[in-house]
This record gives structure tokens, C-alpha cells and sequence, in this order.
């Protein structure tokens, strides 16, 4: 059960760098270029309904600041059930 508490805990880790990276791309990368078109494809539908409940501020949008701690909750939160087996 380990192994599988340490995999569901690596993939939320794994989606929370995706959700740095897209937004370290937004800056740089046109919207238009493939790499980035991919990434927003995995994050975008993640941030949408963050979105409605968090507006932006002062221009600002921190709600893939709030998907990343939604995501490290959510992985430590099922990696302690899983190893309570």
C-alpha cells in the first residue's frame, strides 16, 4: 500500500509543477505555440471553476495559487487514507 500512497501522492505532486509551469509559460509563450496549447489543455479545466469563486486582483490571478495548495491538500489528504490501510 506504500507504493501506491507514494505513486497518488507523486502524480498531485506532478500536477502541481504542471500548474507552474503553464503559468510560467503564460509569460513567455505565445498561446499559439504547441507546447504551451498542450499544458493549458491539462490546467485550464482545473482553474475554470477556481475562478469563479476567486477574481482577479489588481489584475492578478491567484487561482493557480489556489489550485496548488488544493493539490498538495488533496495528495497529502489521500496518501494519510491510503496508509491508515
Amino acid at each position: 500500500m506504500v507504493f501506491v500512497a507514494d505513486l497518488i501522492y507523486r502524480i498531485f505532486q506532478f500536477l502541481s509543477l504542471v500548474v507552474v509551469v503553464q503559468v510560467v509559460l503564460s509569460y513567455f509563450m505565445s498561446p499559439f505555440h504547441p507546447v504551451r496549447s498542450f499544458i493549458d489543455r491539462l490546467v485550464i479545466p482545473f482553474l475554470r471553476p477556481i475562478q469563479r469563486f476567486v477574481p482577479p486582483v489588481s489584475g492578478l490571478d491567484f487561482s493557480p495559487f489556489v489550485l496548488i495548495i488544493l493539490l498538495q491538500l488533496v495528495g497529502s489528504i489521500l496518501r494519510g487514507i491510503i496508509l491508515s490501510f
